[in-house]
């Protein structure tokens, strides 16, 4: 991927963890997907006091995409303001694999980086 696309992409996860809305965890994520016209949508986690449905960054960055007209997720870059790298869960893994195939999946955080695939994190999706 493009280092200049990785980093507009950093920094709309980044804004978009700011505005994340996490009274229970404290746990604030941002997300930044690159739809396949290299358009970036950013997403935040929203909790809900049942946790269940509660929305990841992921997921809300995926639904602002497709509201926006996407067909496909180039790339999914997930940003924490922590020391570890912080990997989508399951659920935003079948999710993502849903909109593109085998698309970039970028982990952030205070100081690191790490670039891999999908199919590192899922390498047996769910598929009709």
């Amino acid at each position: 991927m493009n280092k200049l696309v990785t980093k507009k992409m950093l920094a709309v996860a980044r804004r978009a963890a700011v505005r994340a809305y996490a009274p229970y965890s404290d746990f604030r994520v941002g997300a930044a997907v690159l739809d396949e016209r290299g358009r970036i949508h950013p997403g935040c986690n929203v909790e809900n006091s049942s946790y269940s449905l509660t929305i990841c960054a992921e997921r809300a960055a995926i639904s602002r995409a497709v509201c926006s007209g996407a067909k496909a997720v180039k790339a999914v870059l997930v940003y924490t303001d922590t020391d570890s790298l912080t990997p989508p869960c399951g659920a935003c893994l079948q999710v993502i694999a849903e909109f593109g195939g085998n698309p970039e999946v970028i982990l952030a955080n205070r100081g690191a980086t790490r670039h891999a695939r999908l199919s590192d994190f899922l390498p047996e999706r769910f598929r009709l």
